[in-house]
């Protein structure tokens, strides 16, 4: 029996074990933490439950991988809300997203036509598009057709696309889904993650996992324990000399620890694009315990799942400008969850648990807690008086909690144009890391971030293409 070890129990990581297993390799996951899941963990702060980083799934509960396990049987469970997004605008105003195309168009009133006409087609082929967006771009697609009409104006800067509609709260809906790239909005091809959340939420929604994102890793790892695969936690893996003998080794690492790794056993040219992998700006995070709603001025956003604190469009464009010149906005960007709303298992009583990061510079070591709060009161007046607890990860805690979170990005990595279409480095290749039989399968490679664990999907399915044909 051939043999594969997987370094990291993310997502992807767990995903790639679980393929390998199923192809009849012996599979040891090794994991520096004492807990697996990566970014996929949950927690409480004063008895409600949180989840630590991944809490919204719009892309998981849509992947092909995840579906084709059959995890509800392990335990997992899709939970969704009323509502999957909402920005709240200051004039009292607010755009809603829900998981039909049609009902966010009847609430958009003038942009309602345009909604429908950028989302409805693709939505309604997604399954058939994901064949191709969820995998490596530069490559023969399967559906050239439909891909070539939903990656059009994927290029666009999101600040161009945005001009499509005539509404503050159109443009600001698709504005804050846009701002998910941590990118200035006004660069090349920031359009292309908004409009594939948008599209993957109006076909699947934006599901939270009944009882803490920390369910989805449990089943994956429930998978991968009854196809006889192993996990080790506790095990950091620092030097080459610290790997096991294996056919195949999988990295659900960032490109620099990768390289860290290898050391002098990496051939040049990948050693130098890996050292050089560029890391976007961080994730500032506050989970409060909160006694009641949250008193929005808006009474529908208390419905959202998600919900979006940066003000109009070029609010939001501003700020991100700002955190990536490296300069911390009185106003940042902030993401907020109120996962108990799908899930009421989360609370305690009548204490709620929000979930809440603001976009900050990369390795930012002031404190944002204020102004996230500022953000709340601004959108929902007396949110402060009906907090009962915080708990606050900095970016010098987020790459603690997970060392993929360089600098707090949560992304693994900036989302610019070569490392979005490439991975992390220019090659056709990206899973590959230059030496046989090993792979890089972390969120740094395509399509990028979320729980869907289809980089891991890819790249063990890459791994075992190769062995096949080894003679």
């Amino acid at each position: 029996m051939s043999t594969a070890v997987v370094v990291g129990s993310g997502p992807n990581g767990l995903a790639a074990a679980i393929v390998l297993a199923r192809a009849g390799h012996e599979v040891t996951v090794l994991e520096s933490a004492e807990e697996i899941g990566g970014g996929v963990r949950s927690g409480t702060v004063d008895g409600v439950l949180v989840d630590h980083c991944s809490a919204i799934h719009p892309m998981a509960v849509g992947s092909a991988f995840l579906a084709g396990l059959d995890l509800e049987r392990h335990g997992l469970r899709w939970r969704w809300p009323e509502i999957d997004c909402a920005h709240p605008l200051d004039d009292g105003d607010a755009g809603l997203l829900y998981r039909s195309v049609e009902q966010t168009a009847a609430g958009l009133g003038a942009d309602g036509a345009r909604w429908r006409a950028v989302f409805g087609g693709p939505a309604a082929r997604f399954d058939t598009l994901a064949d191709d967006i969820m995998g490596p771009l530069l490559r023969i697609p399967a559906h050239p057709l439909t891909l070539a009409r939903f990656g059009a104006p994927t290029v666009l800067p999101a600040s161009l696309f945005a001009r499509i509609f005539r509404t503050p709260a159109a443009r600001a809906l698709f504005g804050g889904v846009a701002a998910h790239t941590f990118r200035p909005l006004h660069y090349p091809m920031t359009s292309a993650i908004g409009l594939g959340i948008l599209t993957a939420g109006h076909r699947h929604g934006w599901a939270v996992a009944e009882g803490g994102s920390q369910a989805i890793t449990d089943a994956l790892a429930s998978v991968l324990a009854e196809l006889g695969g192993k996990v080790r936690t506790g095990t950091r893996i620092a030097r080459a000399d610290q790997l096991p003998p294996a056919d195949i080794t999988m990295f659900d690492l960032t490109p620099t620890a990768v390289a860290e790794i290898l050391g002098d056993r990496l051939p040049r040219r990948v050693a130098r694009s890996y050292r050089r992998f560029r890391y976007g700006p961080g994730a500032f995070k506050v989970d409060f315990a909160v006694r009641g709603p949250v008193p929005w001025a808006n009474a529908e956003v208390g419905r959202a799942g998600t919900v979006h604190l940066g003000g109009d469009f070029d609010e939001i464009a501003a700020t991100e400008r700002e955190i990536h010149a490296g300069r911390m906005p009185r106003r940042p960007f902030v993401l907020v969850g109120q996962q108990y709303l799908a899930d009421p298992g989360r609370s305690a009583g009548d204490v709620n648990p929000i979930y809440a990061y603001a976009h900050v510079p990369h390795g930012y070591t002031g404190d944002a807690t204020d102004a996230i709060v500022e953000q709340f009161e601004r959108f929902a007046p007396g949110f402060a008086d009906r907090i009962v607890a915080t708990a606050v990860r900095s970016t010098t805690e987020m790459s603690v909690y997970n060392p993929n979170y360089v600098g707090g990005d949560i992304c693994t990595g900036a989302k610019d144009i070569g490392q979005l279409v490439f991975g992390p480095r220019p090659t056709l290749a990206p899973y590959d890391v230059g030496i046989p039989g090993m792979y890089i399968c972390s969120a740094a490679t395509p399509p990028g971030p979320g729980a869907h664990g289809m980089c891991g999907a890819n790249a063990a399915t890459r791994a075992l293409a190769h062995l096949r044909r080894e003679p």
